[in-house]
């Protein structure tokens, strides 16, 4: 195993990620909410697009229909996302490129909604492993697990990460972003601490890790840090700020993206 660099800070951060609040924030309703994601996987690519409800209402997100969505890069590559299912926009499958900016166009009754993203290189985990959690065990005896994320992070490059974990098949809801200010050009760990699913031995957990532009890091990064103030009871929830003109609800996000799974010993 590569010499680990802690970092205090990622440590209190991963901490702070504890309470879950849905990621449609605000208490407005009726506006336009677009998740749209473009990866370095072959696959088809898909993006949703929904209408917000007040975040007091029950979490269902009426889907837009009938809308026009075409992706392009800079080199002239133009891609047209039909609707699939309702609210469901699918094209055929490519692969995103590194260090490539593709241009998100959304028409929908007039109004055109435009984004950009550039898709960084990929920066590969190494492993994961899992370690005894602090102070948490269950009540019959068995200790809970925390997952840690081991990669190294190239010098010299800004780089910006986010990670989403799966245990039993179910996703963690906390959200996880780290950048590189401190671990420019380091080996770095870091502690998936959340409180949403308890973990133990014989579980099966998946982590994915996207390398991330910084208008996406920005975006994510909030989420995360309304978490731990919803969890420490300091503000109420609001919008992120988002990477789409004219300003809505949602991002645009051309990410890498890779995935390791490890059984809990």
């Amino acid at each position: 195993m590569k010499k680990v660099f802690f970092l205090f800070l990622v440590g209190c951060l991963a901490l702070s990620c504890t309470k879950v609040v849905d990621l449609k924030l605000g208490n407005a309703a009726g506006q336009l909410d677009i998740e749209a994601n473009i990866t370095d996987v072959d696959t088809v690519q898909q993006i949703f697009l929904r209408t917000n409800v007040p975040f007091s209402a029950t979490n269902v997100y009426p889907p837009v229909t009938g809308a026009t969505v075409v992706v392009s890069d800079e080199v002239g590559s133009q891609y047209s996302f039909a609707e699939s299912s309702p609210g469901v926009y699918t094209s055929r499958p490519f692969v995103g490129v590194g260090e490539r900016t593709y241009t998100l166009q959304v028409d929908k009754e007039g109004q055109t909604y435009t984004a950009s993203s550039t898709m960084p290189g990929i920066v590969r985990m190494d492993s994961l492993s899992d370690k005894n959690r602090p102070l948490n065990r269950h009540q019959d005896g068995r200790d809970q697990k925390v997952v840690s994320v081991y990669y190294a992070d190239p010098p010299g490059v800004a780089n910006q990460y986010r990670f989403i974990e799966w245990v039993n098949g179910v996703q963690v809801k906390s959200v996880f972003t780290y950048d590189d200010q401190l671990t420019d050009g380091r080996d770095v760990t870091v502690d998936l601490l959340e409180q949403d699913i308890d973990i133990y031995a014989g579980d099966t957990v998946k982590v994915e890790m996207q390398c991330i532009d910084r208008s996406v890091y920005t975006y994510w990064f909030a989420l995360e840090s309304q978490q731990a103030n919803n969890f420490n009871g300091a503000v109420a929830p609001a919008n992120p700020p988002t990477n789409i003109s004219p300003a809505t609800l949602g991002y645009f996000s051309a990410h890498t993206t890779q995935t390791l799974t490890l059984v809990i010993k």
